[in-house]
């Protein structure tokens, strides 16, 4: 149950690192609010999560789905960059999620 706790944890990073792009510095009132609640239910999840998994492996596992999920997020809602190379370095990242999820398959 602690995986799918850091899974919701890195999905709602996501959802606040968006919200605070929309916020435009915390200047409009709604996406602000859904940065501060999104910031409180990643950190929630985190904090259920961290009692089982050890606290390097769900914090790098978490801010690497925040990450991930952001820079496509922004490829495909900001029109960011989406280069070979920049997807090169997303496959990176999700293949160090896989592998500290592997590596820690004892819990």
């Amino acid at each position: 149950m602690s995986w799918f706790y850091l899974i919701i944890a890195g999905a709602f990073e996501v959802v606040w690192a968006t919200a605070l792009k929309y916020s435009n510095g915390f200047t409009r009132l709604y996406p602000s609010i859904i940065t501060v609640l999104g910031m409180i239910i990643s950190f929630y999840f985190l904090s259920i999560a961290t009692k089982v998994l050890p606290m390097g492996t769900a914090y790098a596992i978490w801010t690497g789905i925040g990450a991930l999920g952001s820079i496509i997020i922004g490829i495909l809602l900001f029109k960011e960059p989406c280069s070979l190379t920049r997807i090169f370095f997303l496959l990176l990242i999700l293949i160090g999620i896989i592998g500290l999820k592997i590596t820690s398959i004892n819990h």
